[in-house]
């Protein structure tokens, strides 16, 4: 018997000393993580994930081409900006630390917030508010529609595809209940398969976003039949970063958005245009320059008589922000792509945004892109 309560001492024992080792690697890896951001004004190495392929997303990819961090950040950092195909990938590399700080949309954006279990991950800034992800598209081989009504209903027992749960699919969800819409199948498709699916001639409608739409157009193989302004909804995009960046270098904070703001500025400027064009088809070889220019710039058949503004640069968290944020969170929620049904209290963190604006003497929108009334150049 003190031979079994022995060995059974010695397990246990055992078992402390590895779960001992195991916490003091755990926090051994965090008091790492503590110590790799430096002190406030030290050189720092970021990694930054971002997606290229959305019009929405273009103030992201002028911040690469232009390496706009070098005028904020402290000498001798460094950025490393990796592309992304879609935001769930820059969350799951934010979360397991792989990258500080991502350029989303509001629905991955959201999502990383709610992971407090994995690690904090908060939102500290707004890129642009927009209707781009809020455009529904037909096939060209469908009829054509007397008025708006005829069009909705001819979705009617029809196949749709959308990327879901996106900003896209949500506003494809309000279009449909609105108009009292019963397709015979939603599927979950990705860009690339939309405009494979209206090439083909498989498909019969898609929502999605620029610059997309803007190919879809372009090759004859749609058209658009409804967008976002019709239904007061919008789309926006976000910077965030990890919490404890943020707690341990706010100074990193400040100065990313300050690259940031330039960035906002110089899309909104339209002197840029030309150069804007070439940076974004640098990016994405497989857009031709005629499709982005318009996606930016140009206004589609039925859209003139609606407002020229394309993208509503902001920075700062404005009430109708808050009000998309809400949106978002109510739909996630619905469709169980988050388990809460509101947005803790500091997944949002004006302050920054805020401090900056105030700093350069400025308020949101800080600027706009607007259609330019003159014939696409390319």
């Amino acid at each position: 018997m003190r031979r079994r309560v022995t060995d059974l001492f010695v397990i246990c024992f055992g078992w402390l000393l590895a779960l001992g080792y195991i916490a003091l690697g755990v926090l051994g890896s965090d008091l790492a993580n503590a110590e790799g951001y430096g002190k406030p004004g030290d050189p720092i190495n970021l990694v930054v994930g971002y997606q290229p392929y959305g019009t929405e997303n273009l103030d992201a990819t002028v911040v690469r081409a232009k390496e706009m961090w070098k005028k904020y950040l402290p000498p001798g950092s460094t950025v490393e900006m990796q592309v992304a195909l879609q935001g769930s990938i820059i969350v799951n590399n934010m979360l397991a630390n792989k990258q500080q700080i991502g350029f989303m949309g509001d629905m991955p954006a959201i999502t990383a917030t709610t992971k407090t279990d994995v690690s904090d991950v908060r939102i500290v800034a707004v890129n642009s508010v927009d209707p781009m992800c809020q455009y529904i598209v037909v096939t060209s081989t469908a009829p054509k529609f007397a008025d708006h009504k005829e069009a909705m209903q001819w979705l009617n027992g029809k196949t749709i595809g959308v990327p879901r749960g996106t900003c896209a699919d949500r506003f494809l969800n309000v279009v449909l209940q609105k108009e009292g819409v019963h397709p015979e199948t939603v599927l979950n498709q990705s860009n690339e398969l939309i405009i494979s699916g209206f090439r083909s001639r498989k498909l019969d409608a898609a929502a999605t976003w620029e610059p997309y739409i803007g190919e879809v157009v372009d090759r004859g193989w749609g058209r658009i039949i409804t967008n976002g302004r019709r239904y007061n909804e919008f789309n926006v995009t976000f910077v965030v970063m990890r919490g404890d960046l943020i707690e341990q270098r706010p100074d990193i904070v400040r100065a990313f958005l300050n690259a940031e703001l330039d960035a906002q500025l110089f899309v909104s400027d339209p002197k840029n245009e030309s150069e804007i064009v070439g940076i974004f088809a640098a990016a994405n070889p497989t857009f031709s320059k005629k499709v982005f220019w318009q996606t930016l710039y140009g206004t589609y058949p039925g859209e003139e008589q609606e407002t020229k503004v394309r993208l509503s640069f902001q920075l700062a968290f404005t009430q109708r922000v808050m009000e998309i944020i809400n949106k978002d969170v109510s739909f996630l929620h619905s469709m169980k792509a988050i388990a809460v049904d509101k947005i803790r209290s500091n997944a949002v963190m004006p302050e920054f945004a805020d401090a900056v604006l105030s700093e350069r003497g400025l308020k949101p929108p800080v600027g706009h892109v607007f259609a330019l009334s003159k014939s696409n150049p390319y």
